[in-house]
């Protein structure tokens, strides 16, 4: 059986390494072991990071939507019951929206709720 040397093939994955962990405070950016650690924590981290963005805009639209709605008077909660029973199908993205980019289209949905 012959040898095989393995130098440029390890060499280049460990550079391939250092680069993802550029930047990565001391060693976790210098040795590859630590680097590796590093990385595979980053990667997790990121993973996790995707599905709380999910749940933080959604908090972020249900403020938004209840403060608005607090200044007409009404509670959130009541709102979306009278959102949901007037079949008035926004979800609360685009309640969102429009709070921030039309307000006077948002006062006339809050009007149609109040009158259904």
């Amino acid at each position: 059986m012959s040898r095989i040397k393995r130098g440029v093939v390890s060499r280049r994955k460990h550079n391939k390494l250092l680069s993802l962990t550029k930047g990565y405070r001391g060693t976790k950016s210098k040795l590859v072991k630590v680097a590796k650690e590093a990385s595979l924590h980053a990667g997790a981290y990121a993973f996790h990071g995707r599905k709380l963005r999910k749940q933080d805009f959604r908090t972020l639209w249900i403020v938004r939507i209840s403060e608005a709605v607090k200044k007409e008077n009404i509670s959130y909660s009541v709102f979306i019951n009278k959102l949901q029973k007037a079949n008035i199908a926004l979800d609360r993205k685009m309640l969102s929206n429009l709070i921030v980019e039309d307000p006077q289209a948002f006062k006339k949905v809050v009007d149609a709720v109040r009158t259904a």
